[in-house]
């Protein structure tokens, strides 16, 4: 990790903040260590010390965050396109993870990490197996994440307790880890993967270790449509039956639900990762993301894994969440510029229940993104928040803070070997199609 300065400014900037009832401030912020302490229009008289970032044409968001993901996944990018999530996962996805080892995972992930850095995001979740060689690489990398061992109970239910002992052991390990860039969750994959004996296990594994719940939810008609078969209810229904909701939850997708579901969400405060592209690529449906809002559900932002997508553009996905809702509502004003950039930052972060992240505000974390609007299709300079969703994409990065630490200069990966990574992911995928 390069050493950054324990007190540093970012002088003439421009930042995406409210203030004064302002959603852009133009002026300077200061940074100790890994929070900001000042943020405002004034210079500070006293710079003594201070290590100065020229922030000149360049507009500043809160780092992104990417409430839903499969980082490892991204050495699939591609393998299995325009496919039905069902045909997808068994007939694509599933046989090839299953010949990934240790070594895939760490490699796929530390792909996906370089490609969000160098697009903006700070923060990423991550479900899946052998997280431990996930945390290593976010560990290395300075970034951000929420993870969790993902866990699908289909199989015997000594296999299913030897996953359930794994997960929890990586709560153990890692919680709080990386100077406490890593948090985690516990993780049953999905209602039709699980049964519910086994979702109940991880509930009562959350409340012992004190920690929130992830899993896939209504994702597909046809999933809904299984539940109710399988079970008499609903998911919604059902993951209340079991618990689920008695620990904080992130749900990811949730895009069919009736009126009387999104009411019960809002009521047990669960939070919802909408992950526009891959619900579009695979034809799940397009989730009632106005309604949640309106119900005053936090709806956030993921880009799920890479070979559904198949990138990890946040930027993408903002101008997503902030288009087809508009388009399926005929509401021009169902999602608004600025709310999603705030679905892409601030309620992301609340969606994974970081608390110190999101915003720029005194005392929050560093966790900074700077977009190069030297561009013209930035110009004219008439509204930096409609130009951040509805014009910018990953590409226009330039420079990434977390925890006050650059990772990230001028596009250049500070801490990720890139060429590296770029060869071992070729390697690595060539090497699953001999097994």
């Amino acid at each position: 990790m390069n050493n950054s300065p324990s007190k540093w400014m970012i002088k003439n900037g421009i930042f995406a903040a409210s203030h004064g009832g302002k959603s852009v401030l133009y002026g300077h912020m200061v940074i100790e260590n890994d929070v900001i302490t000042y943020l405002g229009e004034e210079e500070p008289a006293d710079q003594e010390g201070m290590t100065i970032v020229d922030g000149r044409h360049q507009f500043f968001i809160p780092g992104l965050v990417n409430s839903h993901g499969h980082a490892a996944m991204s050495l699939l990018r591609g393998y299995g396109d325009d496919l039905a999530l069902q045909v997808w996962l068994q007939e694509k996805m599933w046989p090839m993870e299953a010949k990934f080892t240790s070594d895939d995972v760490y490699t796929g992930t530390a792909l996906s990490v370089l490609e969000m850095l160098k697009g903006g995001t700070t923060t990423f979740l991550d479900m899946y197996d052998r997280s431990e060689r996930v945390a290593e690489v976010v560990e290395q990398s300075g970034m951000r994440a929420v993870l969790m061992r993902g866990v699908i109970g289909l199989c015997s239910e000594e296999e299913q307790n030897e996953k359930l002992n794994q997960a929890v052991q990586f709560v153990r390990d890692w919680h709080g880890k990386a100077n406490g860039r890593i948090t985690t969750m516990m993780s049953p994959h999905a209602p039709y993967t699980c049964p519910p004996a086994f979702i109940e296990k991880f509930v009562q594994a959350a409340h012992d270790l004190d920690v929130p719940l992830h899993t896939h939810m209504s994702e597909t008609v046809a999933e809904v449509e299984q539940n109710v078969r399988d079970y008499g209810l609903r998911p919604v229904d059902h993951l209340e039956k079991l618990g689920v909701f008695t620990r904080p939850t992130l749900l990811a997708h949730a895009v069919h639900l009736t009126d009387e579901e999104i009411q019960k969400l809002a009521a047990h405060k669960a939070t919802i990762s909408h992950n526009p592209g891959s619900n579009l690529k695979l034809a799940s449906g397009v989730a009632r993301v106005p309604d949640l809002l309106r119900a005053g559900v936090v709806v956030s932002l993921g880009t799920d894994g890479p070979a559904s997508n198949n990138n990890l553009d946040m930027f993408e996905e903002m101008r997503l969440a902030a288009l087809i809702h508009k388009g399926v509502s005929g509401d021009p004003t169902a999602v608004p510029a600025l709310e999603a950039l705030r679905m892409g930052t601030e309620y992301g972060a609340k969606s994974v229940f970081l608390d110190n992240t999101g915003v720029f505000a005194v005392g929050m974390k560093a966790d900074i993104t700077s977009l190069n609007i030297d561009q013209p299709h930035f110009l004219p300079f008439t509204d930096f928040i409609s130009h951040t969703v509805y014009s910018a994409s990953a590409k226009d990065v330039l420079h990434v803070w977390v925890d006050g630490k650059q990772l990230i200069k001028d596009g250049v990966s500070l801490t990720l070997d890139e060429e590296k990574i770029r060869r071992e992911a070729q390697l690595a995928f060539e090497g699953l199609l001999t097994r």
